[in-house]
């Protein structure tokens, strides 16, 4: 099929599912609820890590540490200890994550927070508009995550420089730099058109179909084999159509090599 012709397709589909009243059941709805950007990107950053295993699950998860923080994210952060982490978490668990891995991630938020005055600062850090994608910027941002002495925040957190996918950490980013009637985007200094495709099975399969990728490994190089080909038809915005095609495979009204097939 020609790019062209995909495009066309893709455009549709994005009119059609690209709208908030399909948002729910997704872990971005919660970020609606936080007008304060730097509240935000926090909320972003711990819906994003947790957005693994059922979606009921997922939403549970959020719901519970949001909870707990309050309805300032940042000034619950500030002034957080590993003590009082533990205290107010004990006992959580998501899928492969505990409660000391959530705790590990929490201080290290905390702790960049206070090295940047925010996770964006954080993020511009590392970034650089020479860079073909986000990719280097996401390497860093990684590492910094990981860089508590002695505690980890595990699976919560990617490693893009091992070959992960990075399908979470590529969600937030989706999320805080995108902006359209379902991203709220806010980090305004990085543009969309460096993102790279969060890549779940969906996404993999929608990959295939399109004709971005032959490869059956869901690794980084898959994502920017995908991420190219989108790149060739939306080139200022390659993560466009993510949330469209993932609306297809949740909502089962349709599958996307029947709907590339229709008239």
């Amino acid at each position: 099929m020609h790019d062209e012709l995909i495009k066309t397709k893709l455009d549709a589909l994005y009119d059609a599912y690209n709208n908030p009243a399909y948002i729910h059941p997704d872990p971005l709805e919660f970020l609606f609820n936080y007008r304060n950007l730097e509240d935000r990107e926090i909320v972003a950053i711990i819906a994003a890590a947790l957005a693994y295993g059922r979606v009921n699950q997922i939403l549970k998860s959020v719901r519970r540490v949001l909870q707990i923080m309050g309805p300032a994210p940042l000034g619950y952060l500030k002034n957080a200890s590993a003590e009082s982490l533990q205290e107010h978490f004990a006992g959580f668990a998501h899928r492969f994550a505990s409660a000391k891995n959530l705790c590990a991630f929490l201080l290290a938020l905390k702790q960049l927070i206070q090295n940047h005055g925010s996770l964006y600062e954080c993020f511009l850090s590392g970034y650089s508009r020479k860079d073909d994608t986000v990719l280097p910027a996401l390497i860093e941002f990684s590492r910094k995550l990981h860089g508590m002495d002695n505690l980890t925040p595990g699976h919560l957190v990617a490693r893009p420089e091992k070959g992960s996918a990075c399908k979470r950490l590529n969600l937030f980013l989706r999320w805080m730099i995108r902006t359209d009637a379902v991203d709220p985007g806010g980090w305004d200094e990085v543009q969309a058109s460096k993102l790279i495709v969060p890549l779940d099975v969906h996404m993999h399969r929608s990959g295939i179909l399109l004709g971005f990728t032959r490869r059956k490994q869901a690794d980084m190089r898959t994502v920017l084999e995908i991420t190219a080909g989108f790149r060739r038809i939306a080139p200022e915005d390659p993560v466009k159509y993510d949330f469209a095609l993932t609306r297809l495979g949740i909502l089962k009204e349709t599958d996307l090599e029947s709907y590339l097939r229709s008239a």
